[in-house]
């Protein structure tokens, strides 16, 4: 009997990782979008009719009743940075969407839900992002008390908008900018060792209504990763403290732009250290060893290397 996963946000960073080892299990997988097009690349990754895009507003209880239908588990990846305007505000996506999602899980009788939210959620922060994914959590917890919660720092890997980021950044810019002099801690994670945190999660009955932390094995201050970004490309940078006072008047102005670089709302998490807190659970309690960034950054980063892939780390310009 073939088994229905519905992966709300499959098609973004971690989705399309988690998609893949889905396909790999036998899953019929629903990759629930706004944009169904945007999910067809995806459909390599499985046998014919195996991946089915879906056109989802997770605003829309009716539309997420659907995509839910016969489904045998849920994942909820959906989430914003900053807030594009419309329907797309942290309150309706983050708060509402994930109540939505799991409140029609609950209704079609599915048994297991995964929610991916964020270390830093905190309903009394006074970043709407943090508060908001705490908020869902919550609203999560409530419609489905069985549900798996997980709480990853920044996620890495060949597509995340962090490394590849300030990479890109550093072939053209002179400088790179610290924000509070780049002291905010962070415990960045593989995204393959997320996408197996959450399939670790489906399989174990254990994990049911538990939250975890999900970490790398080391902490890093941001003024780290930038010098251990730079070494790995062999690029020579400036890297310029920033005051948050100076960063938010920048922050305003970038908020103008249709893909802002920084808000003031991610100011607010910057002040905070986005790491596993001491007594959370985490990748150990669901079986997994998380790979160093170490490894992983030769992986992708050796394209914005001056001479590209076969250059010497070394090297520097």
């Amino acid at each position: 009997m073939e088994r229905v996963a519905t992966v709300f946000g499959g098609s973004g960073f971690i989705g399309r990782y988690i998609v893949s080892r889905l396909a790999s299990e036998g899953w019929v997988v629903r990759v629930a979008v706004r944009d169904p097009a945007s999910a067809y690349s995806l459909k390599p990754l499985g046998n014919v009719g195996q991946i089915v895009p879906v056109g989802v507003r997770v605003q829309d209880p009716q539309s997420v009743a659907e995509a839910v239908s016969g489904a045998d588990a849920v994942f909820n990846l959906v989430g914003i940075l900053y807030e594009p305007g419309g329907e797309q505000t942290f309150e309706k996506v983050q708060q509402q969407g994930a109540g939505t999602i799991a409140e029609q899980a609950a209704q079609a009788g599915v048994p297991r839900m995964i929610h991916v939210s964020a270390i830093g959620a905190d309903e009394n922060s006074d970043a709407v992002y943090a508060r908001t994914k705490a908020l869902g959590e919550k609203a999560v917890l409530a419609a489905m008390p069985s549900a798996t919660i997980l709480r990853p720092s920044i996620v890495v890997g060949p597509e995340d908008d962090f490394f590849n980021q300030f990479a890109a950044m550093a072939r053209f810019s002179p400088a790179l900018p610290l924000i509070g002099g780049g002291k905010t801690r962070f415990q960045p994670a593989y995204v393959g060792d997320v996408a197996d945190a959450a399939m670790a999660a489906l399989h174990n009955a254990d994990t049911k209504g538990q939250i975890y932390e999900l970490g790398g094995p080391r902490i890093y201050t941001f003024k780290q990763l930038m010098e251990l970004m730079l070494k790995e490309i062999g690029r020579k940078r400036l890297l310029l403290p920033i005051p948050f006072a100076v960063a938010e008047v920048q922050a305003r102005f970038a908020e103008l732009l249709p893909k802002p670089p920084l808000t003031r709302d991610q100011l607010k998490m910057l002040k905070h250290d986005n790491v596993v807190s001491a007594d959370a659970k985490g990748f150990a309690e669901l079986g997994i060893k998380p790979q160093a960034i170490e490894v992983i950054l030769p992986r992708y980063l050796h394209r914005y290397r001056v001479g590209g892939r076969f250059a010497k780390r070394a090297d520097a310009a």
